[in-house]
């Protein structure tokens, strides 16, 4: 038995044995590790992730054979993004106190704590694989699209109209949460580098949506005008794993950083209109909708048309253009990001011009 009966806060490279047996303990199995194996895994912008793999003294029925853990970046810039956003913060508070209630399916957390004062923290979570993780930049299925389309909707029915998220101060949007950083001169300035940096690779109508939408952008996202939910905010497939021909879950949610108490549409359109290609989106829109509004209905809301649905849904791809500009210029620049950012935006271009938000 070990003698911490606690785990601690600790960065990967401070784990040891006697605080990985501490976390299983914590968790309800009775074990002892005697030795593991670490390799980082994912492509986090804002978090780094670790595998550990388990080499037990004593195992009861129920031990992992692996963990996976989340840190803060590495990188200085995207740490500071981390903490300056309440990301790290917001996705401990997400597990210690939403997640049993969210709906959608997310990993088992078998320990997670957070300095609020220095927002040093640590996520374990159970190890998903054999599922695999999503990717961007080579998007998902229809079939896929139709199984997340049913958890957006989950998630969202889960606290609809549910005005106590306000009294949370951790929850982006809430009534209580502080001020957000982002003003509309930052987003100016960060529209304007992001231009500036990638001038060369920038096709002419995604400027144009980025000039108009960069001098609208906070009135836009204030300028909902339904019910509001608890939202994901980076709902994208790089934060989703999806089960494969040897198993895993269907598809789980990851990366609880963002959310919010907002519009449930919102995640919707920023799905669609990043990982699906714009002649499958358009062809399948309708249905997905359909799929959306009626998980909406089976998980108990009442009183929202599809009418309101697809006017919520039409402006939400917006949020997916302005995470794409202003994450770029705000994390640890790296060549996969460089392509995320630009298919990001470039499809919340077509979204927002097929639904005419923008001409």
């Amino acid at each position: 038995m070990s003698a911490m009966t606690r785990p601690d806060i600790r960065r990967p490279e401070a784990i040891d044995a006697p605080w990985l047996t501490a976390v299983l303990q914590a968790g309800g199995v009775d074990a002892v590790v005697r030795g593991f194996s670490a390799k980082a895994v994912g492509t986090g912008q804002i978090g780094d992730s670790v595998r550990f793999t388990l080499d037990y003294e004593r195992a009861a029925e129920g031990a992992p054979a692996s963990l996976v853990g989340k840190f803060p970046a590495a990188g200085d810039e995207s740490r500071n993004t981390g903490v300056a956003l309440g990301n790290y913060l917001r996705e401990v508070r997400f597990y210690q106190q939403l997640a049993p209630t969210a709906l959608v399916h997310t990993p088992r957390c078998w320990f997670t704590d957070v300095d609020e004062a220095t927002s040093e923290f640590v996520l374990m979570m159970e190890d998903l694989a054999p599922a695999e993780q999503g990717d961007q930049l080579a998007g998902v299925t229809l079939d896929q699209a139709r199984l997340v389309t049913v958890q957006a909707a989950r998630l969202h029915a889960s606290h609809w109209g549910d005005d106590s998220l306000d009294e949370l101060p951790w929850v982006s949007g809430s009534k209580t949460a502080p001020a957000s950083p982002v003003t509309d001169e930052l987003v100016a300035m960060m529209w304007q580098g992001f231009k500036a940096r990638y001038a060369d690779r920038l096709d002419p109508e995604w400027v144009a949506t980025g000039d108009w939408l960069s001098a609208h952008f906070t009135q836009f996202g204030a300028a909902h005008d339904g019910p509001r939910c608890l939202t994901h905010n980076d709902f994208r497939p790089d934060n989703m794993m999806f089960g494969t021909a040897a198993g895993g879950h269907p598809v789980t949610v990851l990366d609880w950083q963002s959310f919010a108490y907002g519009s449930g549409p919102t995640d919707l359109a920023y799905f669609l209109a990043g990982a699906l290609p714009r002649q499958v989106r358009r062809d399948h829109e309708a249905e997905l909708l359909t799929l959306y509004h009626d998980t909406l209905t089976a998980n108990g809301v009442v009183g929202y048309s599809r009418a309101d649905l697809e006017r919520h849904y039409g402006r939400g791809a917006y949020l997916l253009f302005g995470t794409a500009f202003f994450a770029a210029m705000v994390v640890s620049q790296t060549e996969r990001g460089d392509r995320m950012f630009l298919q990001m935006l470039s499809s919340a271009s077509d979204h927002m011009r097929d639904h005419g938000v923008v001409g």
